[in-house]
């Protein structure tokens, strides 16, 4: 186990590649659109920490009970969350993560992802197929 710190980290400013087709053009039919925002970097150091800050809140609670109750409890927990993470629903079927936000207590918090969707969680009608194959690495 890691221990957390408080201070701001910047190592999440970095660029992601969308594997590219023939021809150098990514693929749509299979990846989907590009980000409109690609290429743009962090702006504050503050902006990472604040993305990762379930991880990070996460993280210093494990530490905190490690000392409190010993190696076990963080250990079940972690064992319990990962359970939960490897249950999912069909490909292109979301899932509210009902389970996961009561083992974490986020079911108790209003958040703004809860009035405003992100995109990864409009119904979108994908092919199931191709979508087992991506999540299998398959293409």
């Amino acid at each position: 186990m890691t221990k957390a710190s408080i201070r701001p980290d910047m190592e999440g400013s970095h660029q992601i590649k969308l594997p590219e087709g023939n021809f150098g053009v990514p693929d749509v039919m299979l990846h989907g659109f590009q980000n409109a925002q690609k290429g743009n970097s962090a702006v504050h150091p503050l902006e990472y920490s604040e993305k990762h800050w379930h991880e990070n809140k996460m993280a210093m609670d494990f530490g905190m009970l490690r000392n409190i109750q010993g190696i076990h409890a963080p250990l079940r927990l972690q064992m319990e969350h990962s359970i939960v993470r490897k249950m999912k629903r069909l490909p292109g079927l979301p899932s509210s993560n009902v389970l996961e936000d009561s083992l974490t207590g986020r079911d108790e918090m209003l958040e703004f992802d809860d009035i405003f969707n992100y995109g990864d969680e409009r119904m979108t009608l994908q092919m199931p197929h191709i979508q087992i194959e991506k999540d299998l690495k398959l293409l």
